[in-house]
C-alpha cells in the first residue's frame, strides 16, 4: 500500500545483546520527530514494557492449536484412543475407569477424536497466551505473553505486529517500531518479513559475529535491507573492527557503536530508556545511531 507506514524492526542473533535497550532508546528518540506505533514481538520473553512505563488499555486471549479432552461420563474405557495416540498423551484408566489426556503432551492431532467409537473426545481451543494494547509516552504499544508450552509463537508475533501496523494506518502514524525476537526461527521470520529496515544489534564477540551472519542471511532472504549497530563496542576493539570489515565486505551499513556503561542497567532499573535517563556517551552514541537510521528509512 502506498500509504503504509515504514517499519523498523530491531533484531539480534541471540538474546542478551541489548536489543531491547536499543529499541527503547529508539522509541524515545524517534517519538521526538515522528508519530509511532510500537510492537514488542519477543512474545516468549517480552520486556519492552518494563522501560516504556505502560498503561494497559486492553487484554485479549490468544488461541492456537487444538487440545483433546475426554468426557469421563461418556468414556467406555475401550482403549482405542490410547492406541491411536502417537504422542503418549493418553493415560489408560483401567477396566471401567475413564481414560485421561495429558494436556502437556497432547499435540492436537485429533487422531483420538476420530477414533473414539462413542464420541467421548472433544477438541478444545484453549488460550495459549495473551496479547495487550497499552499506552506509552511514545505511542501505543502492542505486546504479548505466550504461556509456557504455548504453540505458534510465530503466529502471535504476526498478530502483535499487525495490530501495531493497523493502528499506524488508522492514525496515519509515521513509523512502526518493532522490538523483534532473538535468533533466526519462525518468530523472527514473522517479525522481519515486509519490514522497511532491519537493525541488527550485535556484541563484539566471535559468537556475536557468527549470529550476526545468520540473521543477516535471513533478512537478505526476505529482501529486507539491513543495518548493524555494535553494542558494548569498546569491550573488544579487535572484534568491533572485524565486524565492521564484515559489514563493509557485504555492503551493509554500520550505523553505530555504543560503548559499554553500567548506566544502561541503572536506566532499566528506573524503567526508562537510557537516552531519557542520561545524556552521557551511551546516549550520544544512540542519538547518532538514530540520526543515521532516520536517513536510511524511506522518506528520511
Amino acid at each position: 500500500m502506498a500509504d503504509d507506514p515504514q517499519q523498523l524492526v530491531v533484531l539480534s542473533g541471540k538474546g542478551g545483546t541489548g536489543k531491547t535497550t536499543v529499541a527503547a532508546a529508539l522509541a524515545h528518540l524517534a517519538a521526538q520527530e515522528l508519530s509511532l506505533s510500537i510492537a514488542d514481538a519477543d512474545v516468549d520473553a517480552a520486556n519492552l514494557e518494563l522501560v516504556l512505563d505502560v498503561q494497559q488499555v486492553t487484554s485479549h486471549e490468544f488461541t492456537s492449536g487444538l487440545l483433546a479432552e475426554i468426557d469421563p461420563d461418556l468414556c467406555i474405557s475401550c482403549g482405542q484412543c490410547y492406541e491411536a495416540c502417537y504422542f503418549e498423551a493418553v493415560t489408560p484408566g483401567g477396566v471401567g475407569i475413564p481414560y485421561e489426556i495429558d494436556p502437556t503432551a497432547c499435540e492436537g492431532c485429533a487422531a483420538c477424536h476420530y477414533r473414539c467409537p462413542v464420541d467421548a473426545i472433544s477438541l478444545l481451543t484453549p488460550p495459549s497466551g495473551l496479547w495487550y494494547e497499552s499506552n506509552t509516552r511514545f505511542g501505543p504499544l502492542f505486546h504479548a505473553h505466550l504461556f509456557a508450552g504455548g504453540e505458534n509463537s510465530g503466529k502471535l508475533v504476526t498478530l502483535v505486529r499487525q495490530q501495531a501496523r493497523l493502528r499506524a494506518l488508522d492514525d496515519h502514524r509515521d513509523l512502526v517500531l518493532v522490538d523483534g525476537p532473538p535468533g533466526i526461527g519462525c518468530p523472527v521470520i514473522s517479525a522481519v518479513a515486509g519490514a522497511t529496515l532491519a537493525l541488527m544489534v550485535v556484541e563484539p564477540t566471535l559468537s556475536g559475529a557468527h549470529d550476526l551472519s545468520r540473521v543477516l542471511e535471513l533478512a537478505e532472504h526476505f529482501g529486507v535491507p539491513a543495518a548493524v549497530v555494535v553494542n558494548k563496542a569498546d569491550l573488544s576493539d579487535k572484534q568491533t573492527e572485524e565486524i565492521e570489515a564484515f559489514c563493509v565486505a557485504r555492503a551493509i551499513p554500520l550505523v553505530g557503536r555504543i560503548p559499554y556503561d553500567t548506566v544502561v542497567t541503572e536506566a532499566m532499573v528506573q524503567g526508562v530508556p537510557v537516552t531519557e535517563f542520561t545524556d552521557g556517551l551511551v546516549s550520544q552514541a544512540l542519538i547518532d545511531t538514530w540520526g543515521t537510521i532516520r536517513e536510511k528509512l524511506v522518506g528520511g
